[in-house]
């Protein structure tokens, strides 16, 4: 036989061989699951238990259906009327690395917002869309600040097909959450899960409407836990890494695992596009939980602060090598190394200080930034937690009180616009040729109340707070709620008298209401 054919014969015996090992797999797989359901199986049993090599992997298939069933009816459409804004005021549209699901939510179109000889229009109103979860059947909903932020009018579609008009309850740009409310009757919440159970590899669901696709339900698994991004903002981050697609309009989102449970919020991408490349992620259910209750019962998110700024130990330890220093011995190969502690910190007051490692809090351990966030977001100013730490090798344990944005330990209260005592109202067009100026509020009314206290008088005209121009009750709103949920609760105000006169006036928010 020549060598040719005799190569060609192997061939073919290979594939009768492979061909033959496939079968057999394949009718391996089916008498198995006869087996499970009894009749002539006992033997199979036997000899699958005998064969090493044919052992079952854990886990398993994972039906999907389920979970979807249980989640999709607690997802919402959200449709957001806002101010026109310029793109360039929000760094995250300008980082070509990470955007928002929005991609620019209400920037609209290039061409439609350019004016004669290509000058750059901005409309009065601009339409913006997300996703929320129904927490409770009274119409809680949570979402992103990032999708009502600036919102005007918000409006809130079932999976079957009611509306609602929405209020804003609470926000916080901290950990980009926002709570509001509908008045509704038969609303499904969803079941909410436990974050912290979380395993890499576990499959999950990313429930939204991306570009405005309604009800799109995509399936991942949870590529990493406590991811931080250097997003911005300063924000709180311990983000879910998930690999289920999601794309613009999935903002505020549901990401569900197998149970069809609550597990995390979507709120970010990975991307250089805007649109999905391959990671998404989400805000963890124990830091929404935080933040939803304190909204309720506060007006805002009471932040916990340690106070210590650093590092997780391997990134430090490679931060000294490439400066051409040996490695660092800490005793540890684990942990946050503590770089710096605030001056009068809750950590420094504890003696908590530079050098030191910690390693856990309350327990548990703590090896990135992302998951000392985490367990942090979870406690109030005042609370007492119990920090170990490494120093000079060895371990010890420290207890910190808490502290809050401001150094104290006391709740902050929410400030609203009612405690302020004032009614504001744009200025008519005869009003601002008068005064010669294009933008301000003028005070039409005042009661008793902290204005009145500062000297604010009816008839002046709030030019600019905090550095920012007022031309809308909306512009006030929006910054007495940032002020209170800043680490300086002053409202820094720039007036001018009816007689045309400038005055400045400054609104502690820190002072008793009464």
């Amino acid at each position: 036989m020549k060598k040719t054919e005799i190569l060609k014969t192997i061939i073919r015996m290979n594939k009768k061989v492979f061909g033959i090992a496939l079968v057999a797999m394949t009718m391996g797989a089916s008498l198995t699951a006869c087996a499970d359901k009894g009749g002539d199986g006992g033997n199979l049993q036997m000899l699958n238990a005998s064969n090493q090599t044919s052992a079952a992997v854990p886990g398993g298939p994972v039906d999907l259906t389920v979970a979807a069933e249980r989640a999709i009816n607690s997802v919402v459409y959200i449709k957001v009327t806002a101010k026109a804004r310029p793109r360039q005021q929000n760094q995250f549209f300008n980082d070509p690395f990470f955007e928002y699901f929005f991609g620019d939510p209400f920037g609209g179109n290039e061409q439609s917002q350019r004016g004669g000889r290509g000058q750059r229009q901005q409309q009065p109103q601009q339409q913006g869309a997300g996703s929320g979860v129904i927490l409770t059947a009274d119409g809680y909903i949570v979402t992103n600040n990032h999708v009502v932020e600036n919102a005007e009018e918000v409006s809130v579609k079932l999976n079957d097909n009611r509306e609602f008009k929405a209020r804003i309850i609470g926000t916080d740009k901290t950990t980009d959450l926002a709570l509001i409310k509908i008045d509704g009757k038969d609303l499904q919440p969803i079941t909410i899960g436990n974050s912290e159970a979380l395993k890499l590899g576990e499959w999950v669901l990313a429930i939204g409407n991306p570009y405005s696709l309604t009800n799109t339900v995509t399936a991942g698994i949870v590529s990493a836990k406590a991811r931080s991004m250097h997003a911005g903002n300063n924000g709180i981050e311990s983000f879910i890494q998930t690999d289920a697609a999601i794309n613009p309009g999935n903002s505020g989102g549901a990401l569900v695992n197998a149970r069809g449970e609550l597990v995390g919020i979507n709120a970010m991408i990975y991307s250089q596009t805007g649109s999905y490349a391959g990671y998404g992620f989400a805000i963890p259910t124990t830091i929404m939980n935080k933040v939803v209750n304190d909204i309720k019962q506060y007006g805002q998110v009471q932040r916990a602060m340690l106070g210590v700024h650093g590092s997780d130990v391997d990134s430090y330890i490679e931060a000294q090598k490439q400066d051409g220093k040996d490695a660092p011995d800490l005793g540890t190969l684990t942990g946050i190394y503590v770089a710096k502690t605030s001056e009068d910190g809750a950590a420094a007051k504890a003696g908590i200080k530079e050098g030191d490692v910690i390693l856990a809090v309350d327990g548990k351990s703590v090896n990135k930034f992302g998951e000392l966030q985490e367990v942090l977001a979870s406690h109030k100013p005042g609370d007492k937690v119990k920090v170990t730490i490494m120093r000079d090798k060895k371990k010890q344990d420290i207890t910190v009180t808490l502290r809050n944005e401001q150094g104290g330990t006391d709740i902050l209260e929410q400030v609203s616009t009612d405690d302020l005592g004032v009614a504001l109202k744009p200025l008519t067009d005869e009003e601002k040729r008068q005064f010669g100026i294009d933008y301000g509020l003028k005070v039409t009314a005042l009661r008793s109340g902290k204005m009145k206290d500062a000297g604010v008088q009816k008839g002046f005209i709030i030019l600019v707070v905090n550095d920012q121009k007022m031309n809308t009750q909306a512009d006030f709103d929006n910054i007495v709620q940032e002020t209170n949920n800043s680490s300086e609760r002053v409202l820094w105000i720039r007036a001018l008298t009816p007689a045309g006169r400038r005055a400045s006036f400054a609104i502690d928010l820190e002072q008793s209401k009464d």
